[in-house]
This record gives C-alpha cells, sequence and structure tokens, in this order.
C-alpha cells in the first residue's frame, strides 16, 4: 500500500507543480496585468502600456514553463532525458521571450508613427520585428550548441544566387528605406507625382507604397519608381497651404474701395472659415487689364491641403454678396460687332 501511494506520489507531485505554474499564470493575467496597466496609465511615459500590453499572452507561458521546469527537478529523471528537457523548456522560454520583444517593437514604433515621433510604417516594423526574431533565434542556436559561422557562410553564398534572382523586390525594398531615410515622404502626407497622380500616403512597406486618391481609390507605387519620380509633398515644409483666387471687377471701378472691401472679406474667411489660418493676413495684388474686367489675385492661407477648396468656396460666397452690398460691379463680357455698309 505505500509502495502504491510512493508511486503515486511520484508523478501527482510533479504534475501539480506544472498545473500550479499554470494556474499561477491564469492568476496573474487576471489580477496582476490590470494593476500594472494601471499603474502604467498613471505614469507619463507612453511605452509602458505597450510592455504590459506585449506580456498579457506570454505571461501566461512563462509560468506554466516554470510549473513543468520544476516538475522535471522533482521527477529526477535520468541525466539524458533531463537535460534534454530542460533544453526544450530553455528554448521555448528564449522563443516566447522573442516573441514578447517583437510584439513590444512593432506596437511601439506605430505608437510613435501615429503621435509624428517616428516615421514607422509597415517596412520599418517588420524589418525590426524580423531583426529581434534573427536575434532570438541565434541565441537559440547558440543555447544548443549550433555553430552559426557555417550557416552564415551559406546564407552569404545562397544570398548571392537569391540577390541575382530577386533584383527587382531588392530594388524595392532598399528604395523604401532610402525613401524613408530621407524623411521626405511620410504617411499621412498629400502627395503628387510627375505622372499626374496624387492623393495621401497610406504607407510604404517593403515592396511599394499606397496613396489613396482624393476619389477614393488606391494607387500602388512601386518603391523604386517612386523614389526615382518628381514629387510634390504638400505637407512639407508645413501643412500649411497658399490658396491664390483670382477674380475680377468691371472697367471703371474704384480699385481701391475693390482692395479695401476684398480684404475685409477675405480676412472674414480666414478668422471664421474652417480650415483658414486666422493669423494670416490676406493680400490683394492687381496684375493686368483685361478684355472685359480689371484682373487681380487674392493670396489667402489654409491650414491644410485638403482643406483649400472649403476656402475658397466660403471667400468666393461672402466677396460676392459684400460686391453686391457695395454696388462693385463684376465683370461681364461683351463683344461690339460693327457692320459696314460698303454701298
Amino acid at each position: 500500500m505505500n509502495e502504491r501511494f510512493h508511486d503515486v506520489a511520484t508523478y501527482l507531485i510533479p504534475a501539480a507543480a506544472a498545473l500550479a505554474g499554470l494556474v499561477l499564470g491564469l492568476l496573474a493575467r487576471r489580477a496582476l496585468l490590470p494593476f500594472l496597466a494601471r499603474a502604467a496609465q498613471r505614469s507619463a511615459w507612453k511605452y509602458d502600456d505597450l510592455a504590459v500590453e506585449a506580456l498579457r499572452s506570454p505571461l501566461v507561458l512563462w509560468f506554466a514553463l516554470g510549473g513543468v521546469y520544476a516538475a522535471v527537478e522533482i521527477l529526477r529523471l535520468p541525466e539524458k532525458a533531463d537535460r534534454a528537457l530542460t533544453q526544450v523548456l530553455l528554448v521555448v522560454a528564449i522563443l516566447s521571450v522573442t516573441w514578447a520583444l517583437a510584439r513590444f517593437t512593432v506596437r511601439a514604433l506605430r505608437t510613435g508613427a501615429s503621435e509624428g515621433t517616428l516615421q514607422s510604417v509597415s517596412l520599418i516594423a517588420n524589418v525590426a520585428a524580423a531583426g529581434v526574431w534573427v536575434v532570438g533565434m541565434l541565441v537559440v542556436l547558440e543555447r544548443l550548441g549550433i555553430s552559426i559561422t557555417p550557416i552564415v557562410t551559406a546564407l552569404g553564398v545562397g544570398g548571392l544566387a537569391v540577390a541575382l534572382a530577386l533584383q527587382d523586390t531588392l530594388a524595392n525594398l532598399f528604395a523604401g528605406i532610402r525613401i524613408l531615410a530621407a524623411r521626405k515622404l511620410r504617411p499621412g502626407d498629400y502627395v503628387r507625382l510627375d505622372s499626374g497622380d496624387e492623393g495621401y500616403v497610406l504607407d510604404i512597406t517593403w515592396a511599394q507604397t499606397t496613396i489613396r486618391h482624393p476619389l477614393n481609390h488606391l494607387v500602388i507605387v512601386p518603391n523604386a519608381k517612386l523614389a526615382s519620380a518628381i514629387s510634390a509633398n504638400y505637407n512639407l515644409p508645413d501643412s500649411e497651404q497658399i490658396v491664390p483666387v483670382k477674380l475680377g471687377v468691371a472697367h471703371g471701378s474704384d480699385l481701391a474701395q475693390v482692395e479695401r472691401v476684398t480684404l475685409e472679406v477675405a480676412r472674414e474667411s480666414q478668422r471664421l472659415t474652417p480650415g483658414g489660418v486666422a493669423a494670416h493676413e490676406p493680400l490683394v495684388r492687381f496684375n493686368a487689364f483685361g478684355e472685359s474686367a480689371i484682373e487681380f489675385n487674392v493670396i489667402l492661407r489654409a491650414a491644410h491641403f485638403d482643406q483649400r477648396g472649403l476656402l475658397t468656396h466660403d471667400f468666393l460666397t461672402r466677396v460676392y454678396a459684400r460686391y453686391r452690398a457695395e454696388g462693385i460691379a463684376l465683370p461681364q463680357a461683351v463683344r461690339v460687332v460693327r457692320l459696314h455698309d460698303e454701298r
């Protein structure tokens, strides 16, 4: 009876240790992580929230691995089996830490991009995650006693063949890195290419850049072509845009009155229109005597490229009503035809 109880206890205690590790992991995720999340929310550092979120899944696995390791130690297995199981647990632990670090790195880069402190897109996030995984795999190979020198040599020889076969793909990859390093094109910028395509940059991946056209369709541009294209970025050096509006008044108009009234309306539009730069001082510049009008430009300023249309619309609506109230005549095309009687 004692021998049977001893046999049962021999396996029951290790099983209980492994189960205890799993239970502790679940309890830690339910109780410890919410506590850490509340503490992170009170912190001014924005990345501690991401660290807590990155621990959510690996935390249970780490406690479970600790329980299994304790069970292996209690069982006192033969040396070869004990060493093999320990190696497996260590490899799983390293891979889980790598997983957590990769998740944290990607989320940190995307958070930095959304707040404008980093120029992070899918390309950088994916490269960073791949770098973390490569380091993790090298650590695993080192722990397993596998020399990485032959692997690096083989990769070098094979890499040359791959580079020759994937010239276009690698050209797009390095062009994307060059675009990001130059910091002349960023997600969220409004750009216009020499091909006539324009829109907001959504993302830059390892092969292509995605641009959302104002008509709500996507323009996919290979990175190599984008890097060599002549492009205009309407968000650099800043997002504010000059908005020239061409107007004309009838010949014989009082130009001093026209300038005064136009500037008053322009200031009002700059101040009251969403997207107008209230601090901007509008300008009126007469530039030509047209066939039916004295032509001039009004220089407005919008806070962003996509707000130019609204500012122009509001200004024209206001200035038309004001011209009518002030008696300022708008030009009307008149063609005079003289008929000569040759009799």
